[in-house]
């Protein structure tokens, strides 16, 4: 059984140095080709959650998003002319027609191919305005609003008078051929309120040129994938890239899907930049850049952060797009007005640390030397080593004692794969079982959570990066260190004593005896804690894995016995049914009551573990714990993300300023789907009790000179604090190992 782990935090000033602030900060160019701020144009408003161009959509999109958010509305036209907001020519795949008329389905060819399913055309608007409503047309996104919100008219989105507002005409040729045009319907609606018309088709774009120009309407002309047909040219887009000039005479600007710009290899890295958008710029076309989504795998460069991508096309210090079309706008907002031209390691804004996991284990293999630089790299407050202990008794970094998972160890130790039931249930290759020289040839794995529940692999071309360190090489890198391990195992069981190893390497490197920087411990066991007691730098952190939904004092009170500050899971802060947010605890404000500080682990970026209600962005998930929960740091796999952030201006909610990054509110996305749509309640964790915090004392480390190492009869069980193997295992439990690189003032 797992007994306990031991975490220690450091905080160095000669390590990670306050950045100083800068005397002036001069008025921020952007590189797009009026100089402005990019723009931000929501695909049918906020259709990343809700289904396109519905009523909520286009509210939630104007309400989270930057003061200058466009509107775009992809035009269908019924078969009586009046136009609708939908992404295709096609109903079926995002609204309930196939329901309603199964026998309707047709066939048509549109541009040379043959396409099936329910055709817009075929029906009038007031059919479908009385009949069909709208369901989200990509399946990883919510449900649960679909068949409840009807299709929209264009007048519909004009009427709610967007900031700007975008019609993307994809199908005029199609259209003309059964009697139907585009051109006419604008004349219609006599260009009133429309922004930007956009067209893959030049034929459309020139034939409504003069009432464009009246109605001080710019046109964009969309250029599809490069192998692709222009229907009025006959010529593929390829060779129209090749004369942007041309374009100019007939279009104030260009959109192009991303790729256009930032190509990505076989490998899903990014290739060098194209000079796209140079040449455009060049020729006097303004550059709109398509195909952006928080929950669309990009390139690993971006390290499943949606934010790191907006700001590789507006602030890579060479080019900036003038503006982006996104299913996610308010993400788009943050990066533009937000989190842009942070060059110079601005101060961080508030006081909350940002904590890594064993480094920057999104982005190399954790508790190794490239994490750990790169964690420091990143701007992260703390770094942390997980301690185990070889058979040889060398303290060193490793997530956890069983190094299946992060290492090469079952191609090399097969044979030494054994069982250890106090620590899992499954067989494992364990630390203590191989020297560390053993340990030293061994290469290390990154750790991907989700790649086989949804296939996200972690930055693979570094996938075996790195070396593991030495608790000694860790003090020397940072003068940090945390440690993680099953102490208890190892003191009764192998005679390896964790907590004398650790006691040993801080005594030696004299972090117990000075009093410039504070040093944090953190077990969930009391016991450990109180063997640090009697030394007065060090702070005291209790790990309470379990899941809690509340604190009450007299729990309060007995923590306050053992430690000055508690790591939480998420899932104690914030409760969570099917990726919806339904509730939020007032745990945090409990603890604050006695005085006991809060973390939080663990933060991750891919979007499968990120909530509804954070917009599927990391960004609004760390808003939400830091500025909506009020904790004092956040445990994070990918440091440069947390930073980011906390660096960001928009991060202070009582600052006087045009955009913030909100944080979440609970159980607002779901009170817009009807009650029987709604995930079921889930019941609320149960309290901390007070005799969860207490643990017996450790037990000896045994003499495996003279006995045979067993544990010694009926030990005493630990608190109700520690996981288990039955209930979240070793990889979880691991994975909240907790330590600081901070400048103290």
């Amino acid at each position: 059984m797992l007994r306990f782990f031991i975490f220690f935090f450091l905080f160095i000033h000669s390590c990670v140095a306050a950045p100083k602030i800068p005397a002036a900060v001069p008025a921020t160019k952007w590189l797009t080709l009026n100089g402005q701020e990019p723009a931000v144009v929501a695909r049918g408003g906020f259709s990343g959650l809700f289904p396109e161009s519905s009523a909520s959509a286009n509210d939630l999109a104007i309400s989270t998003s930057s003061p200058g958010l466009t509107m775009l509305c992809n035009l269908q036209m019924t078969k009586d002319g009046v136009g609708l907001c939908l992404s295709d020519i096609r109903l079926d795949n995002a609204t309930t027609i196939s329901t309603l008329f199964p026998k309707a389905q047709k066939t048509y060819k549109v541009y040379g191919q043959d396409l099936k399913g329910w055709f817009v055309l075929d029906y009038s608007a007031d059919t479908i305005f009385s009949n069909v409503s709208l369901v989200q047309n990509i399946f990883s996104r919510p449900s649960i609003f679909d068949g409840q919100m009807p299709v929209s008219a264009v007048e519909d989105v004009l009427g709610i008078k967007p900031p700007k507002f975008w019609l993307s005409v994809q199908y005029d040729a199609f259209y003309m051929e059964h009697k139907l045009s585009a051109a006419a319907y604008l004349r219609s609606l006599r260009f009133r309120g429309i922004t930007f018309i956009s067209s893959p088709e030049i034929g459309f774009l020139k034939s409504i040129g003069m009432d464009a120009l009246r109605a001080k309407t710019k046109l964009i002309f969309e250029f599809k994938d490069p192998e692709a047909i222009e229907p009025t040219t006959n010529k593929k887009y390829s060779e129209i890239l090749k004369n942007l000039a041309a374009i100019k005479a007939f279009a104030s600007g260009v959109l192009v899907p991303k790729d256009y710009i930032w190509a990505l290899d076989s490998a899903n890295y990014l290739k060098p930049a194209s000079t796209f958008v140079a040449d455009a710029h060049k020729a006097g076309l303004e550059v709109y850049a398509s195909g952006f989504a928080n929950d669309y795998r990009t390139s690993y460069n971006y390290s499943y952060d949606p934010s790191a991508e907006y700001l590789q096309f507006v602030d890579n210090g060479q080019f900036s797009v003038d503006g982006f079309i996104t299913d996610f706008p308010p993400t788009a907002s943050q990066a533009i007005s937000c989190l842009s031209h942070q060059k110079g390691n601005l101060p961080k804004i508030g006081n909350a640390l940002v904590i890594t996991h064993n480094g920057a284990s999104g982005e190399y293999p954790g508790c190794t030397d490239l994490a750990y630089q790169k964690a420091v790299d990143d701007g992260a407050d703390v770094i942390d080593c997980s301690v185990q202990m070889s058979k040889d008794g060398i303290a060193f970094c490793h997530d956890s004692a069983d190094i299946t998972a992060t290492t090469n160890a079952m191609t090399t130790f097969m044979s030494r794969a054994t069982s250890v039931p106090e620590i899992q249930p499954t067989n494992g290759i364990f630390s203590f079982d191989l020297t560390w020289a053993e340990i030293q040839s061994l290469k290390p794995q990154i750790q991907s959570p989700f790649s086989t529940s949804g296939g996200f692999q972690r930055n693979p071309a570094n996938k075996n990066a790195g070396k593991f360190m030495t608790l000694v090489d860790f003090l020397e890198f940072g003068k940090a260190k945390a440690v993680t391990g099953n102490a208890a195992y190892l003191a009764s069981k192998k005679g390896l004593g964790i907590v004398d190893a650790v006691k040993s390497a801080l005594t030696n490197s004299t972090l117990d005896k000075q009093s410039t920087q504070n040093v944090l411990i953190q077990s969930d066991d009391s016991s450990v804690l109180s063997s640090f007691e009697a030394v007065p730098p060090y702070t005291r952190v209790l790990s309470i894995d379990k899941e809690i939904g509340d604190a009450p004092k007299p729990s309060v009170d007995e923590i306050k016995k053992h430690a000055e500050a508690v790591n939480l899971k998420r899932s104690s802060l914030d409760t969570i049914s099917e990726s919806f947010a339904t509730g939020k605890t007032n745990v945090v404000e409990e603890m604050h009551k006695g005085n006991i500080s809060v973390y939080v682990s663990v933060l991750r970026n891919e979007y499968i573990s990120i909530a509804f209600d954070y917009f599927s962005d990391p960004t609004v998930e760390l808003a939400t714990f830091i500025a909506g929960n009020g904790v004092d740091g956040v445990i994070t796999e990918f440091p440069a993300t947390a930073t980011r952030y906390l660096r960001s201006p928009c991060s202070d909610l009582n600052k006087d300023q045009p955009y913030a990054i909100l944080p979440a509110e609970a159980g607002a996305l779901l009170s817009v789907a009807a009650k029987e749509a709604q995930p079921p309640a889930i019941a609320p964790s149960p309290p901390l009790d007070a005799k969860d915090v207490i643990d017996p004392p450790l037990p000896p480390v045994a003499n495996i000179g003279s006995s045979d190492g067993e544990a010694p009869p009926h030990a005493p069980p630990h608190s109700g604090t520690i996981a288990t193997s039955a209930n979240l295992g070793l990889s979880l439990l691991a994975i909240l190992a907790l330590g600081v690189l901070f400048a103290v003032e």
